[in-house]
C-alpha cells in the first residue's frame, strides 16, 4: 500500500525556517518523482518543487527559489522541503505527492499525503 505521511508544519514568524518531511511506504521515493505542493486558503493548490530520479534532479516554482531547497534521504525513503526566510504568503497546507515525472504546474497527481499546515506571521 502506497503511502505519504507529511510532517513538520506549524507556526512561524516571518523570517523564520522550517524544514517539512514527507515519509513514504509501499514503494521507492528513489524511483519516482516526489512533488511538494501547497494549498493557501481558497486558492488553487500550486506545485512548489519536485525531485527525480537517481541522480536527484530538482525543479522549484519561482516564487521559492532561493529560499525552498527539496533533498531526498533514500535511507530513510523520505524527502524533505527546507523552508527559509518563510513570508506570510506562504501560509497554506503543505502536500507531497508521487507520480512517474516531474510537473508542478497540474495537480493531478495520482497519489496524496494528508497534509502538513505552515502558518507563517508578519
Amino acid at each position: 500500500q502506497v503511502t505519504l505521511v507529511e510532517s513538520g508544519g506549524g507556526p512561524v514568524q516571518s523570517g523564520g525556517s522550517l524544514r517539512l518531511s514527507c515519509e513514504a511506504s509501499g514503494f521507492t521515493v528513489e524511483y519516482y518523482a516526489i512533488g511538494w505542493f501547497r494549498q493557501a486558503p481558497g486558492k488553487e493548490r500550486e506545485g512548489v518543487s519536485c525531485i527525480i530520479g537517481s541522480d536527484g534532479v530538482t525543479t522549484y516554482a519561482d516564487s521559492v527559489k532561493g529560499r525552498f531547497t527539496i533533498s531526498r534521504d533514500n535511507a530513510k525513503n523520505t524527502v524533505f522541503l527546507q523552508l527559509n526566510n518563510l513570508q506570510p504568503e506562504d501560509t497554506a497546507v503543505y502536500y507531497c505527492a508521487v507520480d512517474g515525472r516531474c510537473r508542478l504546474t497540474d495537480a493531478s497527481w495520482p497519489k496524496w499525503g494528508q497534509g502538513t499546515r505552515v502558518t507563517v506571521s508578519a
